[in-house]
């Protein structure tokens, strides 16, 4: 299998991009590992928009590490989805909306051209996961995937890849500990073990 890894943390203003940089570490390392083929890019550093499609032709699974800043992702991920996906327009990644000039209508979404291949998508947060699931708190218990992330899902299900689980990382700004942290790398090691060994063995 082969693996696209894009590291979303962007170096900006207070934001070093840190704990994307190790968890793009431990995903890397997990993968090398177990023998998967990967590829990584980084979004701070300059990108050819038309080498990057290729990466996205080449890859059966792209996973996506990103922070959240106010309430989406940073602006240079942000410009890589924008310039990449417009390079892929009628060059792997989609074709068209999909829909016809005889019905408009219908069809919205469907033509896309990554059938066959997923992506898995992570957040990182300053808040904590309290903040979607207590009555009453910040997020109304509306889960990252089905809020924050819903867009995000839905451009990746408009060029017709499909989802894995995704994992998010809270609070990470105020209450960083180092034993939270191991917590997290932990848990994190065995969702993907779980998403792609064991679901392989299964198959």
């Amino acid at each position: 299998m082969k693996i696209f890894i894009i590291n979303g943390g962007q170096v900006f203003a207070h934001s070093g991009g840190t704990f994307n940089n190790t968890l793009t570490e431990w995903t890397k390392s997990f993968f090398e590992k177990n023998d998967f083929e990967l590829r990584i890019t980084n979004i701070n550093d300059d990108f050819d928009a038309l080498e990057e499609v290729e990466h996205f032709k080449w890859a059966d699974v792209i996973i996506y590490h990103t922070p959240i800043w106010w309430f989406q992702v940073p602006n240079r991920l942000k410009k890589y989805i924008d310039e990449v996906f417009s390079a892929g327009h009628q060059n792997g990644i989609y074709r068209s909306d999909g829909r016809s000039r005889n019905h408009p209508e219908i069809n919205y979404g469907t033509g896309g051209l990554m059938q066959g291949k997923k992506y898995m998508a992570t957040s990182t947060w300053n808040a904590p996961s309290t903040a979607f699931t207590l009555p009453g708190e910040f997020f109304d218990q509306t889960a990252v995937d089905d809020g924050i992330l819903f867009g995000f899902h839905k451009m990746n299900q408009f060029v017709g890849m499909e989802r894995i689980d995704g994992f998010h990382f809270h609070d990470l700004e105020k209450n960083a500990t180092a034993e939270r942290v191991d917590k997290y790398h932990r848990d994190y090691l065995k969702h993907i073990r779980e998403a792609f060994i064991l679901k392989k063995q299964l198959s």
